[in-house]
């Protein structure tokens, strides 16, 4: 359901079905539904409204790439020379086409962009680099940082704390 002002109304216990599926995904409806304290139909039908809404968008699996492979994550801090419109659009479909990007993240202050590559390799990063540097809109300086460890991995956010009314200048919030 939505407010008058047309954000998402999420109620304690769509808080707690999606704190749950963010942290495993794969529980079964009855055991979501258990620890939600719901029983299995209502949860379902939940868990499908938010689904239907865009407020959940997918369901991933969390792979330990060192586990598979041996590989190189690069961030690489990207700035263009100029900030048209056309300018952004042309970067964001080229990086969209590059297989060994796994995230973009438009920001702002001094860079543009912040681009994270898994790479096979340390030589595959560099093909990739010069290829944004060749075909893309003028860029006025990438810099590339190898990632050593990653001390806290993105496991969810807390919704419990963004959602509370005096943190509120996003779309979605709780219902009162």
């Amino acid at each position: 359901m939505k407010d008058d002002d047309g954000a998402f109304r999420l109620d304690q216990v769509d808080l707690r079905i999606l704190s749950r599926l963010q942290s495993d995904a794969r529980a079964t409806n009855q055991e979501l539904a258990d620890a939600v304290g719901l029983s299995p139909s209502p949860c379902l039908q939940r868990v499908k409204r938010l689904e239907k809404a865009g407020v959940i968008s997918s369901y991933h699996a969390s792979v330990d790439i060192a586990k598979v492979c041996r590989h190189i994550d690069v961030i690489a801090a990207v700035t263009l020379n100029s900030h048209g419109l056309d300018d952004f659009l042309t970067f964001e479909k080229m990086v969209m086409a590059m297989r060994y990007v796994v995230e973009c993240t438009k920001v702002s202050g001094p860079i543009d962009y912040l681009v994270r590559f898994v790479c096979p390799d340390i030589g595959s990063y560099q093909m990739l680099s010069d290829e944004l540097l060749k075909l893309g809109p003028k860029i006025g300086n990438l810099s590339s940082y190898i990632v050593l460890k990653s001390t806290k991995p993105f496991t969810g956010v807390a919704l419990d704390d963004l959602v509370a009314p005096h943190h509120r200048p996003g779309a979605v919030r709780r219902a009162d």
